[in-house]
């Protein structure tokens, strides 16, 4: 089963918006195995946001996510990384869809809400930087056989 890292950002969380953003995705029917909130370290942040270390908006982007507490999930499920991007809606929320999350909730680029992995390959890396294995649950639903065939 296919497994995607997903974090509501500061400002999703100031706003109370953790609570919708977790029952969207439980009502696509993915699996949460793993959830923590944390306040990002500056070092995670930068591990984090790496592949953009050259870029202008680098130094922006680590102390947003450090201002204040972040909501980690790991999510798993058919297709998951590709189904929660969609869920996600675009980067820019004044691109987004209406009925994404950046599009019903986001206002501004620099405060869109929510992060997803955009691969399973990076999903892989986020979830190894932000959650140990023993953070991570295994179970089973029993609503699993009305959701996958």
């Amino acid at each position: 089963m296919e497994r995607t890292f997903l974090a509501v950002k500061p400002d999703g969380v100031q706003r109370h918006l953790v609570g919708e953003i977790i029952r969207r995705y439980e009502t696509k029917g993915f699996k949460l195995v793993g959830l923590k909130l944390i306040h990002p370290t500056r070092e995670l942040a930068e591990n984090h946001y790496a592949v953009h270390k050259e870029r202008p908006f680098f130094a922006g982007l680590v102390d947003f996510i450090t201002s204040g507490p972040v909501v980690a999930m790991v999510w798993e499920g058919d297709g998951v990384v590709a189904s929660a991007r969609k869920i996600i809606g675009a980067t820019n929320p004044l691109t987004a869809e209406p009925g994404t999350i950046r599009g019903d909730f986001g206002a501004n680029i620099g405060r869109n809400i929510i992060h997803g992995s955009d691969a399973i390959e990076t999903a892989q890396t986020e979830i190894a930087l932000w959650f140990n294995p023993e953070e991570l649950v295994s179970w089973t639903p029993s609503l699993t056989s009305w959701v996958y065939e």
